[in-house]
């Protein structure tokens, strides 16, 4: 039987690791740190992040937050800014050892979602 994109992120000792790596790299990040940093809650963000990846990944969990598009209507976020994002969880799933079957996934997910996300 093939491991799910969840299993090969690690589950969700994995998911909960990189969703911290990611959002650490977003604060550090010059050219989308201040969104971060003007988060108000930045563990219900990180929540989020970790309920919408692992069912979007074959998890267990349900994802209880709004969409793609209601999440980011509104934001403006640019081409760069994107990128800059997609970067930074590209650096977390390296530093975090994943294999680049399981990153090339995680990849073509965020592609699929950036209409949802730029200039909305």
């Amino acid at each position: 039987m093939t491991a799910t994109l969840y299993q090969r992120l690690g589950g969700a000792t994995g998911m909960t690791r990189l969703v911290d790596d990611v959002v650490a790299a977003h604060l550090s990040n010059p050219i989308v740190k201040t969104r971060f940093e003007n988060v108000k809650d930045l563990d219900h963000l990180k929540q989020m992040a970790c309920e919408f990846f692992s069912a979007g990944s074959g998890g267990p969990e349900a994802y209880t937050g709004k969409d793609m598009l209601a999440t980011h209507k509104g934001m403006n976020i640019s081409e760069q800014e994107y990128l800059a994002v997609t970067d930074d969880i590209v650096g977390a799933m390296n530093k975090n050892g994943i294999e680049e079957d399981a990153k090339k996934d995680v990849i073509a997910i965020l592609y699929s979602l950036k209409d949802q996300i730029i200039r909305v």
